[in-house]
């Protein structure tokens, strides 16, 4: 028999995401791997196809396809890096499209957060943080924990709870500055 809450969690959970995905696929016209993608890159700018396909959950041949899909639409370009190395960056496109993903991903998660009060909303924050930080342990990798995090909204003024986790879990413990 499973628990009710776990399963309460599993719903809010996969409706939130479905939810959050349209509008983020929809905003820049790709797919759920290529949302992910193009807010990575934002983030990392020069990353090699290989650990930008890690990041998103694409084999790197996958990875290739869906940069394929990304440039087609003049989202993203490959640039040549040192030797043999590919690095991916944004074209302009590319960064106003990340800028309408993450408008287009937030406003759901807004309207699905509208029905509680302040109280309701510290009570909870805390404790997404505290479930943030064990699934942390269960997935190990912060980039792609926060694929597709508005980053600069989680670290204003406040320590991002996957952040820290990792920094704990890599020995650094000590918080990053909040963004100011």
């Amino acid at each position: 028999m499973h628990d009710r809450l776990a399963n309460l969690l599993g719903a809010a959970s996969l409706a939130v995401t479905d939810l959050a995905l349209a509008g983020a696929t929809r905003a820049a016209g790709v797919s759920a791997s290529g949302a992910g993608a193009l807010v990575v890159l934002a983030h990392a700018p020069g990353l090699g196809v290989t650990e930008l396909g890690r990041r998103v959950g694409l084999t790197q041949s996958a990875a290739a396809r869906m940069l394929d899909g990304l440039e087609a639409s003049g989202l993203a370009r490959r640039d040549r890096g040192t030797g043999r190395g590919v690095q991916v960056r944004l074209t302009p496109a590319g960064e106003k499209a990340v800028g309408a993903m993450l408008t287009a991903r937030g406003a759901p998660l807004a309207a699905a957060l509208a029905g509680l009060d302040a109280d309701e909303r510290d009570l909870l924050a805390g404790l997404l943080a505290k479930l943030l930080t064990r699934l942390y342990a269960e997935i190990g990798d912060a980039d792609v924990m926060c694929r597709l995090c508005d980053r600069g909204c989680c670290t204003d003024g406040a320590v991002c709870p996957v952040g820290q986790a990792e920094r704990d879990a890599l020995g650094g413990g000590e918080p990053a500055p909040a963004a100011p």
